[in-house]
This record gives structure tokens, C-alpha cells and sequence, in this order.
């Protein structure tokens, strides 16, 4: 095979063999296939699209490109999930203890934060100690032994998909659906889970903008799952405003914290319970966890007594964060200033632009334009209100936290527009808009 032959045949609009497709992703892998002809294969994709046989073979081939992680003496069957990017989505940090808290284990590599999407390892790193750089070793240790464990993903894991996420990044071939839902699904199949629960974000805080691409993304997902023998739920959740309240690290940190001691907002809460219910469905595989009473019962259970709360400081503890930060989050990264943005007139809360909300956390420097960049650990917004809300003039609608004048003045100018309240009465907007089930395909 040529590389330029199966450049060529799909640029003419054919669809590639499974064999095809894996000699050019080894290749690619192998350095031996240059980036320019990487590149230009991902063009045509783009253009043209991937059916089903080949976004499942792109999707195995770069699973396969490295280690494939096996998790059978640890679990029989291994859950995870995974959330597609939203504003304020910190929903890793509540449903793995509180699924781990009912003895299912759970072993998780995430992400960091790269553009509006906050990433989890950022938010564990304001855990002054907290070790996201684990081997896999160490990986597969805690998982066995303590039936939770909360890392970075390795170089091991999938290298194919970080070096064509790196090339779409430069070649404006990101918003492809079969290209993000292969780079999704082959980190999760190498890291070696049996069911998933997908968390699929659509809305103006999302990277999916529109409800029917966010379907047409969880189906592929979905579809890719079930042919590669895995169990796949995908939640359809809307992001046209942030999850909770909290924006920024060591915030999120917080309201995180407070949700599994039973508090917390109730949409955060209720969208943690509802993800968790799935995976101890699927974690039961039709023989325990099929009443969902019973299972809400339970996992409510275990915030309002602390169980989720007591595993996720063990979890802290084993990965060497400062615990004393959990048991008191005030020891947490404070920001130096404090600024409250108040309502101009009542009314009722018609909007809240998630997209504007993130870009203005990033202006104090609570995300990153690129790869690499520093964060701030102590920067964000606080948002008060909800689509729905009755408010008053002169209540607060926005509290930013910065460490910098200018960038809190910055940020000021991004969110002044981000909140629209309206004479007519609003109603609050659905956590979630349908899911896609591959038992049921």
C-alpha cells in the first residue's frame, strides 16, 4: 500500500478499508507517513465524511496504536464516562466517588481544560500534592486497591489520536464528527472499559452548537461502542448555561466538594445522580441496580451521609493532594480580588451565554488558549442566577474572582452582556434532552 493512493481514494470520495485505514494510522504513528500527508487525508475526511465501517476501523486503529489497557483483574466488567466539554461541568469529581462509594470500581483518565472547556486535571492540580502524572502501574495499584483511581492520561494510551488531535488543531479539521467521535472512543476503548456513559453537551457553551449534531455525534459514538462490543449509554445534556454556578479550578473544586456532602446546586447534583444511575445500570448488567427508586434512594444516600465524600478523600490522600484542602476548602487558591456584577433592573432571567461566561474566566486566567499555558487555580466567576430566576435590581448576577486589575476589568467588558433578564417569564431549561442507548440499536 501508498499512503498517496489512499489519499487519492478518498479524496474522490470512497470509502477506505479497514486495512487501509490501520497501515495509514501505524504509519502515521511509526513516522512514517509525514504529517503532510496526515494532513491532507484528514482534509478529505472533512470533506467527505467516514461511514460507519470506517470511523469504527479509524476508531480501533488508533485504540490500537498503543497500550490497551486491561483491567480484568481489577473488575470484571469496568465502567466509565466521559463528558464531551461544557462550562462548569465538574461532574467527574462527584459521580466517581459516589459510584465507587457502592463498590463499583472505577478508574478514570481525564483530561485538561483547552479553549472554553474546563478540564478536570486542572481542577484536582488546585489539590496543592495532587498527582495526575501517575505510571501505569501506579495507575492499576490504586485502582485495585483503593476501587478508585483519577489520573492524566499516558503516552501509551492511544498515541495515534494525540498526534491527529495536535494536527487537526493546526489544520482547521477539529469540528468534524466522525474525527471527534474516533478521538473519543479510541481513548476510551484502550483504557480498557466495558460500559460508558457518555455525557454529550450541545447549546452555546458546547462544541456541539445545535441538538440534532449532538445527536448525530452520540449515535456514531454509540454505534462505534456497540460494534467494538462494549455497552455505550450517551446523555444528550444542555449547556446553554453553566453547569452549578461555579466557573474556574479551585471553585469548581468547591461547589464539587460541597455536592458530596449532599449540598450543592441542584442541577449539578441532579445531572451527577442521573450520569451515576447509568453506570451502576450498566455496571449491573440487568442482575442488580435495575429498580431506579432503589437506585436514586442510594446514591442519595451516599451524599447526604458522606460515604462519596469519605472516598473521594481517600482518593486525594492516595494521589498525595493536601487533604486538609478537602476537609476545609477555604485552604483552597483564593483570589485576591472580589467583584460582584448586579442585576440593573428585575425581571426574570431569560438567558445566561455559557461561551461568554468561559471566556471571561479565561480572560482572569482560569483556562488556556493552547496547550501548555498556566493556569490560575484561583480565578473564575461565580454565576448566581438560572434561566427561570425571579430577580430584583440590585441583586448580584455575577461574582468575578481575579488577581489582576487588568484582566478582571477585561473580563468585566466579556460577561456585561452574558446575562439578559426579560419582563416575561422564562422557563428554567432541561438538564438533559434524550439519550442514545446501544442495547436498544
Amino acid at each position: 500500500m501508498r499512503a498517496v493512493d489512499i489519499i487519492e481514494k478518498k479524496r474522490d470520495g470512497h470509502a477506505l478499508s479497514a486495512d487501509e485505514i490501520r497501515f495509514f494510522i501505524e504509519g502515521y504513528t511509526q513516522d512514517t507517513i509525514p504529517d503532510y500527508q496526515a494532513a491532507a487525508l484528514l482534509m478529505a475526511i472533512y470533506w467527505h465524511g467516514m461511514t460507519r465501517e470506517e470511523t469504527v476501523a479509524l476508531t480501533m486503529s488508533m485504540a490500537e496504536s498503543g497500550h490497551m489497557m486491561d483491567l480484568s483483574d481489577i473488575t470484571s466488567y469496568a465502567v466509565d464516562k466521559h463528558s464531551s466539554g461544557g462550562v462548569g461541568d465538574k461532574t467527574t469529581l462527584v459521580v466517581l466517588p459516589l459510584v465507587a462509594s457502592v463498590g463499583v470500581p472505577v478508574a478514570k483518565m481525564s483530561g485538561r481544560g483547552l479553549g472554553f472547556s474546563g478540564g478536570t486535571l486542572d481542577k484536582l492540580e488546585s489539590i496543592a500534592g495532587y498527582d495526575v502524572n501517575l505510571s501505569d502501574e501506579r495507575f492499576r495499584e490504586l485502582a485495585k486497591k483503593n476501587g478508585i483511581v483519577l489520573s492524566g492520561q499516558t503516552g501509551e494510551l492511544a498515541p495515534a489520536d494525540g498526534k491527529l488531535y495536535a494536527l487537526r488543531d493546526v489544520t482547521a479539521t477539529v469540528s468534524c464528527t466522525p474525527l471527534i467521535a474516533s478521538s473519543i472512543m479510541s481513548k476510551k476503548l484502550a483504557s480498557g472499559a466495558h460500559g460508558m456513559v457518555l455525557d454529550v453537551k450541545w447549546g452555546n457553551g458546547a462544541f456541539m452548537q445545535t441538538l440534532d449534531d449532538a445527536h448525530e455525534l452520540a449515535e456514531i459514538m454509540v454505534q462505534i461502542g456497540k460494534d467494538a462490543g462494549r455497552d455505550v449509554i450517551a446523555l444528550l445534556s444542555n449547556m446553554n448555561q453553566p453547569l452549578g454556578y461555579a466557573v474556574g479550578n479551585a471553585l469548581e473544586v468547591v461547589e464539587a466538594i460541597e455536592t458530596l456532602h449532599g449540598g450543592g446546586p441542584q442541577d449539578l447534583r441532579e445531572h451527577c445522580l442521573e450520569v451515576a444511575r447509568y453506570m451502576l445500570q450498566l455496571a449491573g448488567r440487568g442482575e442488580k441496580w435495575t429498580d431506579e427508586a432503589e437506585v436514586d434512594a442510594l446514591l442519595k444516600a451516599q451524599l447526604s451521609n458522606d460515604q462519596a465524600f469519605k472516598v473521594f478523600r481517600q482518593m486525594v490522600a492516595a494521589q498525595g493532594g493536601d487533604v486538609r484542602m478537602v476537609d476545609d476548602p477555604s485552604l483552597l487558591p483564593q483570589s485576591k480580588i472580589q467583584e460582584d456584577i448586579l442585576a440593573a433592573r428585575g425581571g426574570t432571567v431569560s438567558e445566561v451565554v455559557a461561551l461568554e461566561i468561559a471566556q471571561a474566566a479565561n480572560i482572569l486566567g482560569a483556562g488556556r488558549a493552547k496547550k501548555g499555558d498556566p493556569v490560575d487555580h484561583a480565578v473564575g466567576i461565580v454565576v448566581h442566577v438560572k434561566v427561570g430566576d425571579d430577580i430584583e435590581a440590585g441583586q448580584p448576577l455575577l461574582t468575578l474572582y481575579a488577581n489582576h486589575a487588568s484582566q478582571l476589568e477585561e473580563a468585566k467588558q466579556t460577561v456585561r452582556d452574558a446575562i439578559s433578564i426579560s419582563q416575561e417569564k422564562s422557563e428554567p431549561l432541561p438538564l438533559f434532552n434524550g439519550l442514545v442507548d446501544s442495547r436498544t440499536l
